[in-house]
């Protein structure tokens, strides 16, 4: 796999919620059978779609489209990650982060209305509908204002697929439950962030390496309040373009200020079995 590989635009959301031993994240593990990384666990999240830039004034509720892309440090048309981060959601992982008829925060529903959003979210997946077309069939408007952004990274060259990804921060609605969909994730958690990589590092879940450092970056805080404040009061910055790099007979992640990124020799190709699933980037080897 080479360097002209297409890059996409995406949005991923970390649910977080409070809990007596400390912050926890929602995280879903991706078919085995994916393209991009499957089996790993991950946050919900995907590629920007077309239909995600439609009626943006109309679709939101909380954020313009000129603070939402200053927030982004795009020209224009960043609501767009922030439609995409709730269409995501709520396909992978059933979650609504969403206002209602009368601006009220969408909590809770009775088992019809439930049913007729499990329907709504079926046919998300199937393409059968947009996300701008269930707002206005259910009377709702994205709560974009819910969403803070937390981080920005490229994929470097070399998966078949590469994402220039949007990461936000939400905290998880009280009377809402997450689940997978069984469809492009099989499996989900909720677990505190250094739970995950310790369980990564002993080869229990595979956990990819831009996951695994902002689970790090998370994890610093002792609450769901405390990490929104933080990433809230933060100016958007650079993406993070990690690099793979050739070193001692195989590959490593690097990233901006680790030792090696500036001047290494870039390695661009097929990545050996169990790349992605390295959260420390440490050195793995290549195929003879």
């Amino acid at each position: 796999m080479t360097a002209d590989v297409p890059i996409r635009d995406a949005s991923t959301v970390m649910l977080l919620r409070d809990r007596a031993e400390g912050l926890e994240v929602f995280m879903v593990q991706r078919h085995l059978n994916s393209d991009f990384v499957g089996g790993a666990y991950v946050f919900p999240g995907g590629a920007v779609d077309q239909e995600d830039a439609v009626d943006l004034d109309d679709l939101c509720l909380g954020l313009s489209d000129a603070d939402a892309s200053r927030f982004l440090g795009v020209e224009s048309h960043g609501l767009r990650f922030y439609v995409a981060a709730v269409r995501e959601v709520f396909e992978e992982a059933g979650v609504l982060l969403a206002y209602d008829r009368d601006g009220h925060w969408v909590e809770g529903w009775d088992p019809v209305v439930i049913e007729r959003f499990a329907e709504d979210r079926r046919r998300l997946h199937a393409r059968e509908t947009t996300m701008t077309e269930v707002c206005r069939q259910e009377g709702i408007r994205i709560a974009a204002d819910r969403l803070v952004v937390f981080s920005h990274w490229i994929t470097p060259p070399g998966p078949p697929r590469r994402f220039d990804t949007r990461f936000f921060l939400a905290a998880m609605p009280d009377l809402q439950d997450p689940l997978h969909d069984d469809i492009e994730t099989v499996d989900s958690m909720w677990v505190r962030p250094a739970d995950a990589l310790e369980r990564a590092e002993r080869g229990e879940v595979q956990i990819i390496f831009p996951t695994a450092r902002n689970l790090e970056a998370v994890g610093k805080f002792p609450t769901v309040a405390e990490a929104l404040s933080a990433a809230a009061a933060k100016a958007s910055g650079p993406a993070v373009q990690p690099k793979v790099i050739r070193e001692r007979g195989g590959i490593r992640v690097v990233v901006p200020g680790d030792p090696g990124y500036d001047d290494a020799e870039e390695y661009v190709g097929s990545f050996p079995p169990g790349h992605d699933a390295s959260p420390s980037g440490r050195v793995q080897p290549l195929n003879p």
